[in-house]
Formats: structure tokens, C-alpha cells, sequence
């Protein structure tokens, strides 16, 4: 009776013990499974791309800040400032009055001289001009007179020339005028005699 009860009792706790070691097998086996490295790759694109978001965002705010600073420049640019007038004395009046009579009869290759820097000066200005008959030399000679008359209201101290009418020279002190026919005028060629003098040409044949 002895040996029916002994051998269940071993076959039993050889069972019970290989069920323990394969669940505890189990247990070590499975335990790894669970503990996988978890998955970090999308998290990472989605922290990259708002970075790129932030990049690009940073980028337009320069150009908007570029954009804005344009004009300020443009202020801060300094104003240039207009020169002076020069005031005219009554010699300039003199000679601006003369020219615009001389052209008024269209008198031709007007020079006005500046004597004013030459020491041993007649007068403060020279006006020579032309016309191509002694009809038109008299009525430039009275055109002066009328124009000065007019807008100065002056009158020439003196006045020579107008039988002949090729050389009229009128004579208003500080300017002189001299109306030559072209012949006459390159004849005696008056611009050299005082060529240190300032000439400015005026309606003058090209």
C-alpha cells in the first residue's frame, strides 16, 4: 500500500515544478517583449518642423523690418540749399534794358564785355552788336533808346554816327553801345582791343 502513495506524490511535485519554471521561463521571456524601444522618429519630424515653421517666420519679419526702414532713409537726406540771387547794381539794369532793345529789332551777334576788372576802364560795359544795312543799324539805335527810356528811364549822354548809320555808338556813361554794320565791324574788330575783358555772346550766328 506503501508504494501506490509515494509515487503520485513525486510525479505531482515534478509536474508542479516544471509549470512554475516554464511560467517563470515565460515571465523572463515575455518581460524583454514589453520593454521595446519606443518610437521617438515621429516625434522628431514634428519637432523639425516647427522649427523650420519658426525659421521661416523669423526670415519674413527681417524683410518686413528692411522694407519699413527704406523710408526713414530717404528723410534723414540732406536738403540742398539754393544759392543766393545776385542783386543786380544799375549797370546790369543798364545792359539787360540794351540787349532786350537790340532784339527787339533783331539785331545780330550781341557781345556784351565787362570791363569791370580792367585798371584803365572807359565805362563798366561794352554792348556790340550788328545788322546787314544802315536802315536797320538806325532803327537798333532807336530801339535802344525807346527800351532804356522805358524801363529804366534814363537818356544817353551823348550819341554819334547816325548820318552814315554804319558805326552808331551810344553813350549812356557806365555803358557804352556800339552798333556796327558787319563789314564796319570786322573792320575795326573792337573785342581785341580789350580782350582781357569778360564777354558774354548773345543771339550770336552759328
Amino acid at each position: 500500500m506503501a508504494k501506490k502513495k509515494v509515487a503520485p506524490v513525486k510525479k505531482t511535485a515534478a509536474k508542479k515544478t516544471s509549470v512554475k519554471t516554464k511560467k517563470a521561463v515565460s515571465k523572463t521571456a515575455k518581460a524583454p517583449a514589453k520593454k521595446v524601444a519606443p518610437k521617438k522618429a515621429p516625434i522628431t519630424r514634428v519637432v523639425t518642423k516647427t522649427v523650420v515653421k519658426k525659421v521661416v517666420a523669423t526670415k519674413k519679419a527681417a524683410t518686413v523690418k528692411k522694407v519699413v526702414s527704406k523710408p526713414t532713409k530717404s528723410i534723414t537726406k540732406p536738403v540742398a540749399k539754393s544759392e543766393p540771387k545776385k542783386i543786380k547794381g544799375p549797370s546790369e539794369i543798364l545792359t539787360d534794358a540794351i540787349v532786350e532793345g537790340i532784339l527787339e529789332v533783331k539785331g545780330r551777334n550781341i557781345s556784351v564785355l565787362n570791363l569791370k576788372d580792367i585798371h584803365n576802364r572807359v565805362c563798366d560795359y561794352f554792348i556790340i552788336c550788328q545788322a546787314d544795312s544802315n536802315t536797320q543799324v538806325n532803327a537798333i539805335a532807336n530801339s535802344v533808346e525807346e527800351m532804356v527810356k522805358k524801363l529804366t528811364g534814363e537818356r544817353p549822354y551823348r550819341k554819334e554816327g547816325f548820318e552814315n548809320s554804319e558805326w552808331i555808338l551810344v553813350d549812356y556813361v557806365t555803358v557804352v553801345v556800339h552798333i556796327f554794320q558787319t563789314e564796319v565791324r570786322n573792320f575795326y574788330n573792337l573785342e581785341s582791343l580789350w580782350a582781357d575783358a569778360d564777354v558774354t555772346e548773345i543771339a550770336f550766328d552759328k
